[in-house]
């Protein structure tokens, strides 16, 4: 089954085709001629995904999915949450930990957890799907690997922050993989 992951960035593609293994055949929006705007005006991370996988299923007409992810901070009253991705005022990961960084100065619980929305669109089905993970966040940055935030983020059990992971530990307990194997396991029994 072909089915179009809303998405250009290299390592979500990366990290979902990882998971999905070889059962479903992904298609980035490069591999299918789009790369234009998708809008993302919701103010949670079901709008969005929602908004996103339905944007694309209508002007392609095949079986979608897009994910939203906002990580929430205890401390920050659940931010930065749905502004995750430009939580600075810009997509720049290193401006958007530094000001989280910041905020968080003082913060003695550093509670935290990522959480990610996936919404599924066919022409006979709107479908959402969720994966988190616990955590806290680091007092510094730690580590190279991953994207976003993973340099701050240690996830529950863990003593290394998602950037001082290897992608094989990181799937162990990542939210998108979380959201994914309930994703998966949907259309291994639907489809």
């Amino acid at each position: 089954m072909k089915i179009i992951f809303a998405t250009n960035n290299p390592n979500k593609l990366k990290e979902i085709r990882q998971a999905l293994g070889g059962n479903f055949e992904l298609l980035s929006l490069a591999d299918i001629g789009f790369d234009g705007e998708i809008p993302e005006t919701g103010r949670t991370l079901e709008a969005n995904a929602m908004q996103k996988a339905t944007y694309i299923f209508e002007r392609f007409r095949q079986p979608v999915f897009a994910d939203d992810t906002g990580l929430e901070v205890l401390c920050l009253n659940r931010a930065p949450g749905v502004d995750t991705a430009h939580y600075s005022g810009s997509r720049d990961p290193e401006r958007n930990m530094e000001k989280l960084l910041n905020a968080m100065s003082g913060c003695a619980d550093r509670s935290a957890r990522f959480r990610t929305v996936i919404a599924f669109v066919t022409a006979e089905r709107k479908e959402m799907f969720e994966g988190l993970v616990e955590g806290k966040i680091a007092d510094s940055k730690r580590g190279d690997d991953g994207f976003g935030y993973d340099p701050v983020f240690i996830p529950e059990n863990a003593d290394k922050t998602f950037g001082e992971m290897t992608i094989e530990e990181k799937a162990k307990t990542n939210h998108r993989v979380r959201a994914l194997s309930v994703f998966t396991d949907f259309l291994e029994k639907t489809f």
